[in-house]
């Protein structure tokens, strides 16, 4: 008896194909999976189709194991080019969202679409594949965006791509850069997963309303989800290197995953980290996990590489797809009496992530997304004037 002797409804089929295309990715074996199921012949469509499902989430609802292999994609083909746009990509962050505790962090694309090629990240479905596009009037529109000298501003530019692998390429960390020269009451965010400091290096006038945050994760799961990125010890040497420079830094575990062991593994990322920087040098740390749009799991299905990223239960989560919440408590808590050390005076938060988990992991909550954005934004710009 095989799956293909039943009369499957087109719903179904197409739930056995996503099986098939996720056992392929995860590199298991189809085949011993289906024998594994030990159909016979008595058993109905329906008792079959359960049982199969059954054998797979027993599968998800197990941490990732990597068993230390590396599934790193060496290389990327992709164009650069540099373009007219009629518009600045400057507005609210395109996730918030009052079903989660959101920061209000206001984005801005410098560039659009990333060279990193990270298994889980949504930029995959959202600009054309391959296709690096710079504004040819970036700086122009820059020093137009009407801002209010009385207001506190938190501006990222790591949303639609990588905030500092591009370098200075077409001028675009010089228009940044004067930008927040400019503007005092603008607290200016490079999120990166690069090693790519440079230009921070050369120039030793910069302006302390700079916050450069980096991405972190363990070793493992840099090596098998986000290809082409730096390693986790180039990242950390150079978030060292930018501190030294008296900029504040900061540090996103955002997507933390559920992998075998993650105590261990995240428990020495976070040990490195008290190590090597000083309270007083860190701004934030951020929390988060996988979590996934529909279009982002079909595109990372279509791709047929090897990838873990999707071996998850996923729970519904405000319509996207995620961890369930007893999974990211346990996680969440574990990174935050990781870090006890600087929990007096480095900002913490959760990114897109249920109101209800803050009060189990932090001890408290925030009432209002804007509570939240201002508590956040205070924390900061008093660090600064530390600085």
């Amino acid at each position: 008896m095989i799956l293909d002797d039943y009369k499957w409804t087109f719903q179904e089929s197409k739930i056995i194909s996503d099986i098939k295309k996720d056992l392929k990715m995860w590199e298991l074996d189809i085949k011993g999976f289906i024998s594994s199921l030990e159909l016979h012949d008595d058993m109905d469509k329906k008792q079959v189709f359960k049982l199969l499902q059954q054998k797979y989430n027993d599968i998800r609802n197990n941490p990732i194991d990597y068993k230390e292999q590396k599934n790193k994609i060496n290389n990327q083909k992709f164009s650069i080019s540099q373009e007219k746009k009629d518009y600045l990509g400057f507005g609210a962050c395109p996730v918030a969202s009052e079903k989660t505790r959101c920061c209000n962090l206001l984005t801005l694309d410098a560039v659009e679409s990333c060279g990193f090629d990270c298994s889980y990240c949504s930029i995959q479905s959202f600009y054309n594949e391959g296709k690096i596009t710079f504004d040819k009037d970036f700086k122009s529109k820059l020093d137009v965006i009407e801002l209010n000298s009385n207001e506190l501003y938190h501006i990222g530019t790591g949303q639609s791509s990588d905030s500092l692998m591009w370098g200075n390429r077409y001028g675009v960390l010089d228009a940044l850069v004067e930008f927040a020269r400019k503007n005092s009451n603008v607290l200016l965010e490079f999120k990166t997963k690069s090693d790519n400091i440079s230009y921070f290096l050369k120039h030793k006038d910069l302006p302390k309303n700079l916050l450069l945050t980096w991405s972190l994760n363990p070793q493992v799961i840099i090596d098998n989800e986000e290809h082409l990125t730096a390693s986790l010890e180039e990242r950390l040497k150079s978030a060292r290197k930018i501190a030294d420079l008296g900029l504040l830094v900061g540090f996103h575990f955002h997507p933390m995953i559920y992998i075998k062991d993650f105590q261990k593994h995240y428990g020495e990322v976070f040990s490195k980290l008290l190590e090597m920087f000083k309270v007083d040098e860190v701004a934030l740390v951020s929390l988060g996990t996988l979590t996934f749009i529909k279009p982002v799991i079909k595109k990372i299905r279509s791709r047929e590489f090897k990838s873990k990223i999707l071996q998850i239960p996923f729970e519904n989560a405000s319509g996207k797809s995620s961890y369930p919440l007893e999974i990211k408590r346990k996680m969440f808590k574990f990174a935050y009496e990781s870090l006890k050390p600087w929990q007096k005076e480095v900002y913490f938060y959760m990114c897109m992530e249920d109101k209800s988990l803050w009060k189990d992991v932090f001890g408290y909550e925030y009432p209002t997304n804007e509570s939240f954005e201002m508590d956040m934004k205070f924390s900061y710009f008093n660090k600064i004037k530390d600085k």
